[in-house]
């Protein structure tokens, strides 16, 4: 397979034969792509947190490879979930903030510097996405939980390569509003995590079933109606997307656990964040303490699921032959919308490109093919999975792809120095409703440098070294900052990506309706 290196003149778009890992003959593996929504790097127990319930991720990272160092290609969902399924940088098709963004609408623009680029609507059809190449290797392949990578239906699951859909349509969490086109407003009342569900792609359960619970049957029952022909499935649960909303004994039971913890007791938020360029500075608050019981019960109730899942496969005799992938589209939500988990020693959250809101939870386990407690400390993305899964499907394939991702293959199956150092890039052009700023990154080796689209101003870290981001090195070492900016501008051209441009209307003092509607999670 041909490498993509971090060098600047040999990252940008590559024809790649696909190569399968070495195997021996047997049935294709099933693939199933867990897929968490908003879920932060520190919210499972294998990767630090003390207060989150999960000891059925905890067996499968023990069982399997967990990676310290996985990114996804954006801090926000839809762009993040497109690299998956693409194996490539969202910015290639203008995919750079969730569908459709906030950037169009003049209330909200009104008090930025910059006014943001258009977001695309979709993934174009044009795009050749893993469900697509599996079909052709006779796959069948079924989609449930959210979506959120079309606003129109012909771009919806069942037209990018799943045979089957379940819960897959437009909407980017478990809630229904209206949306009124003449005036481009949303309204009606919210549905959520229980039934009625109000979706087009899931019918309504009895009332009061639990979504998380839905997807899971639904996924269950496709892995019991494939009668042995191989199969991907991509459970891309809503958990723990706002609103919040777990079952009610779980949210007891948590609130106890956190008072006996003496986590009511700690501070849990910090107020006075230098924003800048902001309406409400209070808009934004970041958590320090993973306490909140409600966001512990879904993540209790999705733990809960995935043991499902693994003891439906290992019941029927295919957990040895099935590859799982566990991650989440971006990092916690921990600085605004009630800042319901916390992310450190990581840095800010959900729309950032700091390490919370992009560094990801990602474990691989594919029993006796692949190496077992495994720790890989290379740094990945999510744009690897596409050539990765492929590998492993056939020994050979005759066609070519084009793709920004690598092959992790050789990581999880322990070969020593198998992977050459790369740069990875990040490009969010945006004012994110967490409170970020329109920036770029880019991360070679230890090296991490962001960019700030309102002034050019750099930060740089060193991240063996400094995890949380709190030591900013670019005026003492100005050659690797000057040279990471610069290749930084080298691959936002090569793969052209949309830039802010300035806004003729900026006002520093925006109405209470553009707050208002940056308190609106839709």
């Amino acid at each position: 397979m041909t490498r993509h290196l971090g060098l600047i003149s040999l990252i940008t778009l590559c024809f790649s034969t696909v190569q399968a890992a070495p195997q021996p003959s047997s049935p294709k593996p099933n693939i199933i792509l867990i897929v968490a929504d908003d879920f932060g790097y520190a919210d499972l127990g294998s990767y630090g947190s003390t207060f989150y319930n999960t000891p059925n991720l905890n067996q499968l990272a023990s069982n399997g490879v967990r990676f310290t160092d996985a990114y996804a290609s954006s801090s926000v969902c839809s762009p993040s979930r497109a690299s998956m399924l693409t194996g490539k940088y969202p910015a290639r098709y203008e995919v750079d903030d969730w569908i459709p963004g906030r950037g169009s609408k003049p209330d909200l623009t009104r008090f930025m510097k910059l006014r943001p680029p258009k977001v695309a609507d979709q993934i174009p059809l044009e795009e050749t996405t893993l469900a697509e190449v599996l079909k052709l290797q006779g796959y069948r392949t079924a989609f449930v939980g959210k979506w959120h990578l079309g606003i129109k239906e012909e771009y919806w699951p069942e037209n990018q390569g799943f045979d089957v859909n379940k819960g897959g349509w437009r909407a980017g969490a478990p809630y229904y509003r209206p949306y009124d086109s003449d005036k481009d407003l949303w309204h009606g009342a919210d549905s959520g995590f229980f039934s009625p569900y109000r979706n087009p792609r899931l019918k309504d359960g009895p009332k009061g079933e639990y979504l998380t619970d839905r997807l899971t049957n639904e996924s269950i029952r496709f892995i019991k109606d494939t009668n042995k022909q191989p199969f991907f499935l991509m459970l891309s649960y809503y958990t723990v997307h706002n609103p919040l909303h777990g079952k009610p004994e779980l949210i007891e039971k948590n609130k106890v656990r956190a008072k006996a913890l003496g986590l009511d007791k700690m501070q849990t938020i910090v107020d006075d964040l230098p924003w800048m360029n902001r309406p409400d500075p209070g808009l934004w608050r970041e958590r320090l303490i993973q306490s909140n019981a409600e966001y512990a019960a879904m993540i209790e109730s999705m733990d809960h699921n995935i043991g499902r899942i693994l003891d439906t496969a290992d019941t029927m005799g295919l957990d040895k032959n099935t590859i799982v992938v566990f991650t989440s589209d971006n990092g916690g939500l921990s600085t605004s919308e009630g800042s319901p988990t916390s992310n450190l020693p990581l840095a800010k959250g959900k729309g950032w490109l700091n390490e919370g809101g992009i560094r990801v939870p990602l474990i691989f386990s594919y029993p006796g093919k692949i190496l077992s407690g495994a720790v890989v400390e290379d740094p990945v993305m999510n744009t690897d999975f596409f050539l990765t899964l492929l590998s492993f499907t056939s020994q050979a394939h005759n066609y070519d792809t084009s793709v920004d991702g690598v092959d992790l293959s050789p990581l999880l199956l322990g070969r020593a120095h198998a992977m050459e150092e790369r740069s990875l890039y990040w490009h969010y052009p945006h004012y994110s409703n967490q409170g970020g700023l329109p920036s770029g990154a880019i991360r070679r080796g230890s090296y991490k440098l962001i960019e700030y689209f309102e002034t050019g101003d750099v930060e740089l870290f060193k991240l063996d070294e400094d995890i949380s981001e709190t030591h900013n090195l670019a005026a003492e070492l100005p050659k690797i900052a000057n040279k990471l900016k610069e290749d930084l501008k080298n691959w936002r051209k090569s793969v052209g990506a949309a830039m802010p441009t300035p806004n003729p209307n900026y006002d520093p003092t925006p109405s209470k309706e553009s707050i208002d509607l940056l308190n609106d999670p839709t």
